[in-house]
């Protein structure tokens, strides 16, 4: 696969990584689909280790064809005062850096986000940290596990009866990546009214927009997705608690099973709705129920319902209990696993996979992406790079000669 020419969006802005695993590399993967010349920084001994994580090919991970997919890979060996000097010269000229380490690292290796932004007044620095970059914590090794546990999410998934569970992916890790990009889309907006990309110069010729640092904590992140719980008990004194497969308060929203050990969610609480689906159900009579018309009588009510909802589906196979409903118009949905995701019209009308190749010719499918704009869509112009691969092409684009990066990748530099 070969490396086209930028185009996208982002086309033009340059973005530096300097993070490893997954909520760094995963802010930077989306601006690098739309685009974005993404030049990720990794160490020679091993890169990334989301590189040997979970299913491998030829001992890499297939993970790592999409985490970085479009990006450049560089290695240089932060530890030295040479790597150092590189990883400077990449971040004052990048429209954004992102990095994912602890706070302080950047400081010690003289990329912080006040020496470089005390020359280029334009950058951009998306830090991503388990608790941010201020408060007692910050300096405490934070983890995406850690950060759905603090946020609130954790506590509120499972059942009643059981320990918290954890959603099956690294959902806080993500959510903090999806934070990251949207705050860096506003920076680089500010920055472009306030006078855009800095010109290399210093003193009375500087010429640059006002950039900033973007602060995201993975437990803020979270956080942010927990609705109304803060207001719920600040009011009322309400903790939200574990409810299962159920939306709590909103009745009827909880998973089922059908006949043939299927699971499927059903929808039925906005109150026309409702209706539809007792009567879709058969059960004239809760669906004609006064109390029932609204969510707030419904509420108390929620284990009736439910257990009503599921002696229907102990009828009903899921390929008839998902006609019946459709054609009620009720919104309902089997709970797919990436085989039904595979075959599914919707997913395949959507075209939400890309058939791709590695280099020696393997067929790979990937997940098509995410957000689809019309008239800029992203792509997918390669899969993740070999570990250094675009290192001296990088190099010779900030001026060192072929002798110069010999003797770097000898001195173990690169």
């Amino acid at each position: 696969m070969t490396n086209k020419a930028s185009s996208g969006p982002l086309a033009g802005i340059k973005v530096l990584e300097l993070g490893t695993l997954i909520a760094g590399p995963f802010c930077s993967r989306m601006l690098a689909e739309f685009g974005a010349e993404v030049i990720k920084i990794e160490s020679p001994d091993g890169g990334d280790p989301i590189r040997q994580w979970r299913v491998l090919k030829d001992g890499t991970s297939l993970w790592w064809s999409v985490q970085s997919r479009n990006k450049k890979s560089v290695t240089l060996n932060m530890k030295e005062v040479r790597g150092q000097e590189i990883a400077r010269r990449l971040a004052l000229d990048a429209d954004i850096i992102i990095e994912n380490y602890r706070p302080g690292v950047l400081e010690k290796w003289g990329v912080g986000y006040e020496d470089l932004k005390k020359i280029n007044p334009a950058t951009i620095m998306v830090r991503l940290s388990g608790y941010g970059q201020t408060g007692p914590m910050k300096d405490l090794p934070g983890f995406g596990a850690i950060g759905e546990s603090m946020g609130g999410m954790r506590y509120v998934s499972g059942h009643p009866d059981r320990p918290p569970v954890r959603i099956g992916i690294s959902i806080g890790d993500s959510l903090a990546a999806l934070h990251g990009v949207i705050g860096a889309m506003m920076a680089l907006r500010h920055r472009d009214v306030t006078g855009g990309r800095w010109n290399g110069k210093t003193g009375e010729d500087s010429v640059a927009g006002q950039g900033q640092m973007v602060d995201v904590a993975l437990y803020e992140a979270v956080f942010n997705m927990m609705e109304s719980l803060v207001p719920e008990y600040d009011f009322a004194g309400v903790v939200r608690e574990r409810t299962g497969g159920a939306l709590p308060g909103i009745v009827p929203s909880n998973t089922y099973t059908t006949s043939d050990g299927e699971n499927i969610v059903i929808s039925g609480n906005g109150d026309a709705i409702f209706k539809r689906l007792m009567l879709a159900m058969g059960r004239d009579d809760l669906a004609n129920d006064p109390q029932l018309a609204r969510n707030d009588g419904r509420v108390p009510r929620t284990e009736e319902i439910d257990g009503a909802i599921q002696v229907w589906c102990d009828t009903q196979t899921i390929d008839s209990a998902l006609a019946i409903l459709k054609a009620a118009d009720v919104p309902v949905g089997k709970i797919y696993s990436v085989r039904d995701m595979l075959t599914d019209p919707q997913f395949l009308a959507r075209r939400m996979f890309e058939q791709h190749a590695f280099p020696d010719g393997t067929p790979i499918k990937l997940p098509a992406i995410t957000p689809k704009l019309s008239e800029t869509p992203g792509e997918t112009k390669w899969l993740g790079p070999a570990l250094g691969e675009h290192t001296a092409e990088v190099l010779r684009g900030l001026g060192y000669d072929d002798q110069h990066i010999a003797q770097l990748r000898h001195d173990h530099v690169i």
